[in-house]
């Protein structure tokens, strides 16, 4: 019998679901599809599997179907499956939360640097997601911690970006939210500073990403059809500061620290982006006042300057395109000025 799914995982910070497909067995005798699921996903619940089934993120031969649908020899089954992300107890605490937009059905936050999207290992409390637990209580006190939905988290951004983020209030809006998510259909612009001074107005980079071989917790840029999974960032100059460009960067796919890695693949890594590099001059003068210059910048943005503007999808109950801007933070938004005040008065004298 053929019980391993065939799995396509948006292996990222953004989407938390992967395709799981699997084809029925020609001897397979009629069985209800939330059984014959149950059998094959460790851990899983019948409950949850009915719960996902009847959000519709289940499909047989193309269409959605019910949880007492019974499955024939040949079927073809695909499942969007929540990927769990350490995923541990969530318990609500009173986190203060920039809520851009709120309905019954979804939530866009703007999340504040040095902020864990959800717990996990060495990050039990303090997250986003704890947050959300805590104004979801307050806001319905009847309902307890276990009542709490798990759903709401289709996509995540790092500990140290800023920026905007979705959650789903209801298990629909979750499974309308994370295909759109892994059909690369949601609009998404993150800005970033970077080192050096990119010779293009705009591009496009194409490379596989996967996990850097010699250091786990990395991830590294590889050649077309080789190692990793298919990943393409395009970006535009927004402005330049001599040794560091303003980038707006457009993700056509979402693999784990994609822009950082993209960007340090074609030799302008992020500003300050300790785990690449970016935490020391890579571009600039010798000059002993040129060191206390960036390293003033690095107080003022000490995390990697990535931020999450733009967030634009399709609301998963009016059917409508609803689209959100932010500003920059605080910190990014005093470094640019720094570095403009910087480069108007100093001429370009670059080192390598």
């Amino acid at each position: 019998m053929n019980t391993e799914p065939e799995i396509e995982q948006q292996d990222q910070p953004e989407e938390l679901y992967e395709r799981k497909a699997f084809t029925v067995d020609k001897g397979q005798e009629p069985l209800r599809i939330d059984k014959w699921v149950q059998m094959r996903i460790e851990g899983a619940t019948r409950n949850k599997i009915q719960q996902g089934i009847d959000a519709g993120f289940l499909t047989v031969n193309g269409k959605i179907v019910k949880s007492n649908y019974k499955v024939k020899p040949g079927d073809e089954i695909v499942l969007m499956s929540f990927i769990n992300p350490d995923h541990t107890e969530i318990k609500p605490e009173n986190i203060p939360l920039n809520i851009v937009y709120e309905d019954d059905d979804v939530m866009v936050i703007n999340k504040p640097p040095n902020m864990v999207v959800h717990p996990g290992v060495g990050n039990y409390s303090g997250t986003l997601l704890n947050g959300v637990a805590y104004h979801l209580m307050q806001q319905n006190p009847s309902v307890t911690e276990d009542e709490l939905p798990r759903y709401g988290l289709v996509h995540r951004i790092d500990k140290n970006t800023t920026g905007l983020i979705v959650l789903a209030k209801t298990a629909d809006a979750a499974a309308h939210l994370a295909k759109q998510f892994f059909n690369h259909t949601v609009q998404r612009k993150y800005v970033a500073l970077v080192w050096g001074n990119i010779e293009q107005e705009e591009g496009t980079i194409v490379a596989h990403i996967a996990r850097h071989h010699q250091h786990r917790k990395m991830f590294a840029a590889y050649p077309e059809g080789e190692t990793g999974k298919h990943a393409i960032t395009h970006y535009r100059v927004l402005e330049r500061y001599n040794y560091v460009t303003l980038v707006e960067c457009v993700l056509e796919t979402g693999r784990t620290h994609q822009i950082r890695v993209h960007m340090k693949h074609i030799g302008h890594t992020l500003f300050n982006d300790w785990e690449y590099g970016g935490d020391r001059i890579l571009k600039g003068t010798i000059y002993t006042k040129y060191k206390q210059f960036v390293d003033n910048c690095f107080e003022v943005c000490p995390r990697c300057a990535l931020h999450a503007k733009t967030l634009g999808f399709v609301h998963p109950k009016t059917k409508k395109e609803i689209f959100f801007d932010t500003a920059l933070p605080d910190d990014m938004q005093q470094l640019i000025d720094k570095w403009k005040r910087y480069v108007s008065f100093v001429k370009p004298s670059t080192v390598e």
